[in-house]
């Protein structure tokens, strides 16, 4: 087992949710611990809905100077996944064997390519297994 581990977007999303604090919480935990141990991974897909999500529609978006220093800070030490011909060939695999969603699809390629163990999300059914990967939704 690598010890990897992928973040998927409502991680980062949850990390500024004020009004929701449990998850606030736990969201902000899992950053530090990927951050802190290096071996939390994310792709350029969670980066791209993070600031679609942050910039536009957090109840204050963030400036363009704090989605620079975020993006410095948090995403760049994580960042190990972008888009190629083979992710996008393995996530549509996953579509038609999964019927799963595309960005779903996609996500879920990208932690299997960065072969990590477990998948933090809520978009999937948690204890879920693709292959080595578990799927894990942190704040059940």
């Amino acid at each position: 087992m690598s010890g990897r581990f992928f973040l998927d977007t409502n991680i980062f999303v949850y990390s500024f949710d004020k009004s929701s604090p449990k998850k606030s919480d736990r969201a902000a935990s899992l950053i530090r611990r990927a951050l802190e141990t290096r071996q939390g991974v994310v792709s350029y897909q969670v980066v791209q809905e993070f600031f679609n999500v942050a910039l536009r529609r957090f109840a204050t978006p963030m400036t363009n100077a704090e989605a620079e220093q975020f993006l410095s800070i948090t995403f760049r030490p994580l960042l190990a996944v972008h888009s190629s011909f083979a992710l996008y060939g393995r996530a549509l695999q996953l579509v038609s064997t999964h019927s799963l969603a595309w960005y779903d699809s996609l996500i879920l390629a990208s932690a299997m390519e960065a072969r990590c163990d477990i998948l933090y999300s809520e978009d999937f059914q948690s204890g879920q297994r693709f292959g080595g990967l578990r799927i894990e939704n942190p704040f059940l």
